[in-house]
């Protein structure tokens, strides 16, 4: 283990320490709030750094779904608590709001910073093309009860029934997805040449200790980050959709944002790809539906597919521009600028509600 990487952990301890002394004295809502978003993110690159190191004992496909996976265990835990609150405006426009934040903004920020450093950067299109493709399908499917609700069709009075029917149906294409990732077409799976691909340095068995104790404290970090989340909002005058939409999406994923950026920066295109794209995959195709799901069960507010018809045109601006981007198997800097600043315009958009 590097000594970047036992700094990284040793400062992840602190401020986690800190954050939970903060939450326990209720002292101040916003440093709490700020200290609470910190040891999220230093937890998450904590996850991330544990488990590049265990996924790269595999090729990119499975590397990018178990980095997106556990890269999106913070955001998990943080929609679990938020719901219970009944934060559920704030959990819809967080999932949206992820998958915009990756879709444009780390995705962005990687063809950017890869292509002022390496210039013109080539990946295997086949991945991404699949990845994207999914996730208009994915796009089609979040649309039907959104456009069933604003017309007021004979569905509209059965949209907790249909919120059921499509998650679990968006579960099983997802779990499909999995399967041909890592067992399907090689063209999905092969791997970048050996040059490209980071290499396994921590035993096995400090990747694992790691990666537990760090999920673990997530799990009670975004528990304080959501009891500060609704004061603070309150205090600095944040609305929920903004709050949702890059507040917590962002601190929520902080994992992707440094692991994909940091991979595109070493001209590790293929494995930058995968591991942005499958996490905008995972959240629409995993953890909206199994989210939608658990609400029924958690004894808070529920959960629904309908979006705010500014959301759905958002997502789909994001989700539509950067299958563009990635479709022809090769990316320059201002591809990646031109995300960045669709993303900024989004997030304007929703500052006054």
């Amino acid at each position: 283990m590097k000594k970047r990487e036992k700094i990284i952990i040793a400062v992840s301890i602190i401020v986690t320490a800190v954050a939970g002394i903060l939450n326990y004295l209720q002292l101040n809502v916003i440093l709490s709030f700020v200290v609470s978003a910190g040891a999220l993110a230093l937890l998450a690159k904590m996850v991330g750094d544990a488990t590049e190191q265990l996924g790269s004992r595999f090729g990119p496909a499975a590397t990018g779904i178990l980095q997106s996976a556990l890269g999106n265990l913070p955001e998990f835990f943080v929609a679990i608590f938020a719901l219970k609150a009944g934060l559920n405006k704030v959990v819809q426009a967080a999932l949206i709001g992820s998958i915009l934040g990756n879709s444009l903004l780390v995705l962005g920020l990687a063809i950017f910073l890869g292509g002022l450093k390496n210039g013109t950067q080539r990946f295997s299109s086949e991945p991404p093309k699949m990845m994207a493709t999914l996730m208009i399908l994915a796009l089609a499917g979040l649309a039907i009860p959104t456009v069933t609700h604003i017309f007021h069709t004979p569905g509209s009075t059965h949209i907790n029934q249909m919120d059921i029917f499509l998650a679990i149906v968006l579960l099983i294409i997802f779990i499909a997805s999995l399967f041909v990732s890592l067992k399907g077409d090689t063209a999905l799976v092969s791997p970048p040449p050996e040059s490209e691909a980071p290499h396994a340095v921590w035993p096995l068995a400090v990747t694992i200790i790691v990666l537990t104790v760090a999920g673990v404290a997530a799990g009670f970090v975004s528990d304080w980050f959501v009891n500060a989340l609704k004061p603070a909002m309150q205090l600095l005058n944040i609305n929920d959709t903004f709050a949702g939409l890059v507040i917590v999406a962002i601190a929520g994923n902080a994992i992707e944002n440094v692991v994909g950026v940091q991979l595109a920066y070493k001209n590790q295109s293929d494995y930058a790809m995968s591991v942005i794209m499958n996490s905008s995959l995972q959240v629409a195709l995993g953890l909206f539906p199994l989210l939608v799901l658990l609400s029924f069960f958690l004894g808070g507010s529920i959960l629904s597919f309908v979006l705010a018809p500014m959301l759905l045109v958002s997502l789909a601006l994001g989700v539509i521009v950067s299958a563009f981007i990635v479709f022809d198997g090769e990316s320059i800097w201002l591809e990646g600028l031109a995300l960045i600043g669709l993303y900024l315009l989004i997030a304007a958009a929703f500052w006054w509600g």
